[in-house]
């Protein structure tokens, strides 16, 4: 498919563009910009580096993010896992001497915040504001209109025949 100056090639459903960042992206950016404000985060960087994993397969991070202490860890912001975005972190992990984070972000109605996924499952503190998934409570179960109990089910009506008009009776 070749492109044209007002025409451009289509991107796949769910995918930025390289350097563009998501909602979730977004807010999680705010958040470690006010951890970093806090003093807990030194710095941090969306897509900073790309990782090579194996030839012709690459792995690049949403965030390079350092801590105070000096320590860099790998932060991964997902909403939905693609097949093979687990497995890419997982063998990053196995190759690079970075903690590396998976982070979701919980609905106000569980509490808000952050779900962390520690691919290293060290025992290093987490930032404020993050939970791991048992530390999340599960979703208030809904119910849909169709199953809502009913108190009592509405009798049956029977259909009545209708008596025959007078005049028809002789």
């Amino acid at each position: 498919m070749t492109t044209t100056q007002n025409h451009r090639a289509p991107f796949a459903l769910g995918r930025l563009k390289s350097g563009k960042m998501g909602k979730d992206e977004e807010r999680y950016a705010a958040f470690l910009a006010d951890r970093q404000h806090a003093g807990e985060v030194r710095w941090f960087k969306f897509e900073a580096i790309k990782l090579r994993l194996a030839d012709g397969s690459w792995y690049i991070p949403d965030f390079l993010v350092m801590l105070a202490d000096a320590t860099l860890e790998v932060h991964e912001v997902k909403g939905h896992w693609q097949d093979d975005a687990r497995v890419k972190i997982k063998v990053a992990q196995d190759l690079f001497p970075f903690r590396f984070i998976a982070v979701k972000t919980v609905p106000a109605s569980r509490g808000g915040g952050w779900e962390v996924e520690d691919f290293e499952k060290a025992d290093a503190p987490l930032l404020p504001g993050m939970r791991t998934k048992a530390e999340v409570p599960p979703p208030k179960k809904r119910l849909k209109p169709d199953d809502t109990p009913l108190a009592s089910p509405a009798p049956l009506r029977r259909k009545t025949r209708r008596a025959p008009p007078p005049d028809t009776l002789l």
